[in-house]
């Protein structure tokens, strides 16, 4: 593995947006690095007399950023995209997802879909993910083998699946990987339980005090949770016996049934967090909000498996993420912005500030990434905004939100380690990925046609 992260570098955009307090988008700026952290920003004539001996590195054209967060994924899916999606969510994890998964989930499966997650990741400028692996253990491994920064989920469930057998072998299991992992800087884990699966209120209080003793973040899809407690999900396509419904809206209960529940047995605070945007209500984001607890908005996954009915109660999430890219298509931040800035009628800065210094907030990172301040690690991405001469005449936000693509992100730096360079990635072999990817279709083919 390369070092050279412990390099000297004077990286000298065309545009800055650092995401830092009293700093809005600059030019004529530097920003210099070593030993993997920022050492200071600030303007490039004086920043290259104080860096006389740092590595040079000149982007003319370029918006130099923080690295994107995904404040949730699950990387491993990146071998299931094309499966047929159907909304709603539930019906589709159920009758097609859910099946699929559990045929084809090996140790094997987790890794290799992982790795080819991690590298497209990278290569589309996110540079720390929060993962939710049916097995934690294969997806914290691969992540660490490829020095990136991941918050790896740890799922709790009272019926066995994958990870373990019961509610005591699942906690079992979380406490043992965090042993395993307590002193890692860049490996952190947090608690994803599975309501759909089934979570008595009794493993809900387990959690709560389990998640204390650790100082632990915990994750919940809205669309589990309101399917565990029977409640019904606006924008839904059909009733409980698979009949179309005429008006949604109109078994929707009174009040906030999902989240208040969570909240009498003491899991909405600051650390606890909230999937699914399009299905959050006023009532609902005001509780999280009251509660200092954050909502992850996956707008492209969402949009598909609830239809834009479901956009008529939408809440502005605090944190984006791409949920499966089984649904989502692919691992690409820069096109959830998009369309969190359309759904959501965000300004350019904003929904991008939601995609670095929101991911990062959001998920109890933010001494570490998010912005670009000097001690915080250097993971920042360069986006290139002269792509066929059409280079941004005022509003560099705007630019890179409506009219760049994943396919722009030049060059990604992970704790100053070069991890993309020129648009090709440093970390892996491109055609053994490929071969990798190849494989996997003709054996995932096999498992769906069955």
């Amino acid at each position: 593995m390369s070092s050279s992260g412990d390099a000297a570098l004077l990286i000298e955009p065309r545009w800055l947006l650092p995401f830092a307090p009293g700093m809005a988008v600059l030019e004529g700026h530097a920003v210099s690095v070593r030993a993997g952290r920022i050492e200071a920003v600030g303007p490039v004539a004086a920043m290259r007399e104080r860096c006389a001996t740092h590595q040079r590195i000149v982007r003319e054209r370029h918006a130099l950023l923080p690295g994107l967060v995904a404040a949730h994924t699950r990387a491993c899916h990146t071998l299931l995209r094309g499966i047929a999606v159907r909304a709603p969510r539930a019906r589709w994890l159920r009758e097609t997802l859910g099946p699929l998964e559990r045929r084809a989930l090996s140790a094997e499966l987790v890794r290799d879909g992982t790795r080819l997650g991690v590298a497209e990741m990278l290569r589309a400028g996110i540079t720390c993910y929060a993962d939710d692996s049916p097995l934690p253990a294969e997806a914290a491994r691969v992540a660490a083998a490829a020095q990136v920064r991941a918050l790896i989920g740890l799922p709790v469930s009272d019926r066995a699946d994958a990870w373990a057998e019961d509610t005591n072998s699942h906690f079992a299991r979380a406490e043992a990987l965090w042993d395993e992992y307590r002193s890692d800087a860049r490996i952190g884990l947090y608690f994803m339980p599975k309501p759909a699966q089934g979570v008595s209120d009794a493993t809900w209080s387990r959690l709560r005090r389990l998640a204390d003793e650790l100082d632990a973040r915990v994750a919940v899809h809205l669309d589990e949770l309101e399917d565990a407690l029977g409640c019904r999900l606006p924008g839904a396509a059909t009733d409980e016996s698979g009949v179309a419904d005429a008006d949604p809206w109109r078994r929707q209960p009174a009040g906030s049934q999902r989240l208040a529940h969570l909240h009498r047995l003491g899991l909405l605070r600051p650390g606890f967090a909230a999937i699914g945007a399009l299905g959050c209500h006023a009532e609902d984001a005001g509780l999280l909000a009251r509660q200092g607890a954050a909502l992850i908005g996956c707008p492209q996954a969402e949009l598909r498996l609830r239809g834009a009915a479901a956009t008529l109660g939408a809440s502005t999430p605090s944190a984006l993420g791409t949920d499966t890219p089984a649904a989502a298509g692919a691992l690409d931040l820069l096109a959830e912005a998009r369309t969190a800035a359309l759904l959501f009628g965000l300004a350019p800065l904003e929904v991008l500030r939601l995609a670095t210094l929101g991911g990062a907030m959001t998920l109890g990172l933010a001494d570490e990434v998010g912005s670009i301040e000097a001690g915080k690690s250097a993971d920042l991405i360069c986006v290139d905004l002269d792509v066929a001469g059409c280079r941004p005449v005022s509003e560099v936000a705007a630019a890179i939100v409506f009219g760049a693509t994943r396919a722009q992100v030049s060059d990604v730096w992970s704790a100053g380690r070069a991890v993309v360079s020129e648009a090709r990635l440093r970390l892996f072999d491109e055609s053994e990925l490929a071969s990798l990817a190849a494989r996997w279709v003709q054996r995932l083919a096999l498992e769906a046609a069955a």
